[in-house]
């Protein structure tokens, strides 16, 4: 027999819906864009550890090979059947897809969604997200209801183009720089070191904790936003760094002043990006700008490293846009309500959804324009 009278058969894609995480979910992650591949199973676990809530996972299989999954949550009244995608805020909230899963595994994962919830959350998440953005033309494709609320808008730094454009950083930011660490040493020995992968469990949390724990942060607000305290999120990157996978992805330039944790800046690595995800120092230091020396000494590290881009995600753009940064994708939030009754109440409160966000940032030159 010849190999031309072998005909092959279609391809057989399933979704089912498994109790709690699936261990696919690593399998999924690492076959993903590399933006994506921190969504693992140990990112999703260490979400439900430090924010609570029942997993439930629905797997799509394409002749028994995992192409998407989705894990999720119930919220609100039972009878609602409301769900969210678990997850830590930063940087965002969405869930592995590997890059081959086209069309037709997405139908079948909005199929079995429709089985299992009327109305599903993700986010905040940004746009162009690659597993959201095929999820979302299906479920419209479906008559499913698709809501969004603005969150903010992100900040991109171009690593590439800004060296491109000369020396960089400038030489009057390095005469500044060198200013300000000068008289930063007057208060101590200054060390500064990098800190991934197995410095997590021994100590580096407790470092940028010690930190937060100085800031304005503990000072001017109830903690609750700190993201690596006892009373914030440290539960989470805590329970997130036992993969040792997530562990090398995530990182940290520190600066120690005679010993003492005094400035970090904390990111997550993801192959060429970097997403910047948390920064704080000790006001004791502040007229020193302890915090822009280290993410300075951080950017060129990571040039050295073949970082391309740095998301610095949403907040305060004034020193993003200093450095160099750019505005990227807007974050929203998206709630994607099944055809039916649910889409009726849905349609319903889409105003109300939509006015629960926040209004994107006006543009100065425009709104200057509307002042005249």
């Amino acid at each position: 027999m010849l190999l031309d009278d072998f005909v092959r058969l279609p391809a057989a894609t399933r979704a089912v819906a498994l109790d709690g995480l699936s261990g696919l979910l690593d399998m999924v992650a690492e076959a993903a864009p590399e933006t994506h591949r921190f969504l693992r199973y140990q990112w999703f676990a260490a979400a439900l550890l430090a924010y609570g809530g029942a997993a439930r996972t629905i797997v799509v299989e394409e002749d028994g090979n995992p192409v998407i999954a989705l894990p999720m949550v119930r919220f609100g009244p039972g009878p609602a059947r409301l769900a969210a995608v678990p997850g830590c805020y930063w940087p965002f909230r969405s869930f592995p897809a590997a890059a081959v899963a086209d069309r037709p595994h997405f139908e079948a994962l909005i199929e079995r969604l429709g089985a299992e919830v009327n109305a599903l959350r993700i986010g905040p998440v940004y746009d162009g997200d690659p597993s959201l953005e095929p999820l979302l033309r299906v479920a419209r494709a479906k008559n499913w209801v698709v809501l969004d609320r603005f969150v903010a808008d992100s900040y991109l730094l171009d690593m590439n183009a800004a060296r491109a454009e000369g020396i960089w950083p400038r030489n009057s930011t390095l005469r500044k720089n060198r200013f300000h660490e000068k008289h930063l040493g007057d208060h101590g020995a200054l060390d500064w070191r990098f800190l991934s992968g197995a410095d997590w469990g021994e100590g580096g949390f407790d470092a940028l904790a010690a930190i937060e724990e100085k800031s304005w942060i503990a000072a001017r607000t109830d903690g609750s936003d700190a993201k690596f305290t006892e009373t914030g999120h440290g539960a989470f990157w805590r329970a997130a760094a036992a993969d040792p996978a997530l562990a090398e992805m995530m990182w940290a330039a520190l600066l120690t002043v005679d010993g003492a944790p005094s400035a970090f800046s904390f990111d997550v690595n993801a192959g060429a990006l970097k997403y910047a995800i948390a920064n704080s120092y000790d006001p004791a230091f502040g007229k020193h700008s302890p915090g822009k020396l280290l993410y300075y000494r951080n950017l060129v590290r990571a040039l050295d490293d073949g970082i391309t881009t740095v998301d610095w995600g949403a907040g305060d753009s004034g020193y993003k846009r200093v450095i160099g940064a750019d505005k990227g994708p807007a974050i929203r939030d998206w709630l994607i309500v099944r055809p039916g009754l649910p889409a009726i109440f849905g349609r319903a409160l889409k105003s109300v959804w939509e006015r629960s966000g926040n209004a994107p940032a006006r543009n100065p030159v425009a709104a200057a324009h509307e002042a005249d």
